[in-house]
């Protein structure tokens, strides 16, 4: 599928001789950094130090997610804790990073069904190794603990220890960094605190789908009802929308993505409610709450909320310490400075209903007490983006390049388009040599001097 990479060669050998001179090993080094949920997760038994993979998983998903993944912040250190003292979460380092964000369930009944919902970077590495890039000399992976903060310690000190590890294995030419979602974010957030580090070890900046001023439907429900990542009968065997949802209440990165209250949003993002206030009272009420006033429906409607682990009941609210430490996130995302010296691209889907404005209970069944939005499924208005997040076009950069792909989130990274846009950012590719195929399904529709959009016709 993606043999020749556009340049007439064929996907088998090493070091063989490209086309334009150069050998497989002179590319310069790429680095994948993954986003929220692209990361395979471990609990390594702290007495033994064995490992077991509780994210992700398609059997027993859920059961392992409780017993392993559900936590509680801990606003002393600013990290989110397992409620097992037994263990740690940790990601697996294998193959260069690369092992953790490719197939997240890589158990050998997934491969052979060839369930692809867990295929996450996996096409996207097998399309750069195909196009001469060598693991753990010109190809990395990062993956990291998602339910952390975007720039705690810990993820930014990894983030700083691969750059630096890809920079000398590929003999001191600087990386070119691939992002996905959230992965973005982190990035940013890296770009911010170590700039001088971000301008010495990166030479390209390429993200994908990352919500730069937030994902206003998503991040709302999520916090409100959860998060689904695989739907329809296959969601029966991965971890339920509730089971999820005690996780995400306490995750920093989670408010992390709450829609930015400071950007210029086409149409403003809001919670809407259908409320009746007493029994006796038949008289029915659409609340409408926008950005910040959405922090007191939060608190409203999570102020029962619990978990019991172990046989002990957990209150699980909405957490204003976490609250506060996202909005001071957020300030580093606002003041980020792309540096001179780094070219940056970015690549966000277009065409899929994207949530934008959640509606909880209707006129005909509203909400008495707030409490009941927590086990109410959302209506939702749409706007157009990739299905999770619209505001990836709003990075707020002096871009190379922006091209609007017709993709959803999670497709993009095994989109045929982004792949020839990669490979087209990555030098692999001249314009001219781009297919036919990819000249009629690409065209420009708008052009600024800053700005670049592209869609599939």
């Amino acid at each position: 599928m993606f043999g020749d990479c556009g340049l007439g060669l064929p996907s088998f050998g090493r070091h063989r001789r490209l086309r334009d001179g150069s050998n497989e090993a002179d590319r310069e080094p790429v680095l994948l950094v993954s986003g929220i949920g692209g990361s395979i997760l471990n609990s390594r038994q702290k007495k033994n130090g064995s490992l077991l993979r509780v994210w992700v998983r398609i059997l027993f998903s859920n059961y392992e997610f409780k017993k392993c993944l559900w936590s509680i912040y801990n606003k002393k250190t600013g990290y989110t804790e397992t409620l097992n003292p037994d263990i740690d979460v940790v990601v697996p380092e294998d193959d260069y990073g690369l092992y953790a964000i490719d197939i997240l369930d890589p158990s050998w009944w997934v491969k052979l069904l060839h369930i692809t919902d867990v295929y996450h970077f996996h096409e996207m590495i097998e399309m750069l190794i195909d196009c001469g890039y060598k693991k753990g000399t010109t190809l990395f992976g990062y993956g990291y603990d998602f339910r952390q903060s975007n720039r705690i310690d810990k993820a930014m000190d990894g983030l700083k220890m691969k750059l630096k590890t890809a920079y000398k294995a590929s003999g001191g030419q600087k990386v070119n960094v691939i992002s996905h979602s959230m992965g973005g974010l982190l990035v940013q957030c890296f770009m911010y605190l170590h700039k001088d580090v971000f301008a010495k070890y990166v030479n390209k900046w390429i993200t994908i789908a990352t919500p730069f001023q937030g994902a206003p439907g998503c991040i709302n429900d999520s916090l409100l009802t959860g998060l689904q990542f695989i739907y329809g009968f296959k969601s029966f065997f991965f971890v339920s929308r509730w089971t999820m949802h005690q996780l995400l209440v306490e995750c920093p990165s989670i408010y992390e993505m709450l829609p930015n209250p400071a950007f210029k949003w086409k149409e403003q993002p809001m919670i809407q409610v259908w409320r009746k206030y007493t029994e006796g009272d038949e008289s029915v009420k659409l609340e409408v709450y926008k950005l910040l006033e959405s922090f007191d429906l939060f608190r409203g409607a999570l102020r029962d909320n619990e978990l019991t682990y172990n046989g002990k009941s957990v209150a699980l609210p909405f957490n204003l310490s976490i609250l506060k430490w996202a909005a001071g996130t957020r300030q580093m995302l606002d003041n980020a400075k792309l540096p001179d010296s780094v070219d940056f691209y970015n690549i966000y889907g277009i065409s899929y209903d994207t949530p934008h404005t959640v509606c909880y209970g209707s006129e005909e069944s509203p909400i008495v007490d707030l409490p009941e939005i927590c086990h109410t499924m959302p209506e939702y208005s749409y706007v157009d983006g990739d299905g999770t997040a619209e505001s990836a076009e709003a990075d707020g950069f002096n871009a190379k390049a922006r091209v609007g792909v017709k993709g959803e989130h999670r497709a993009l990274l095994k989109n045929e388009i982004v792949f020839k846009l990669i490979k087209n950012w990555l030098g692999l590719t001249q314009p001219s040599q781009q297919s036919a195929h990819f000249q009629k399904k690409v065209k420009v529709v708008n052009v600024f001097p800053e700005l670049i959009l592209a869609k599939e016709s």
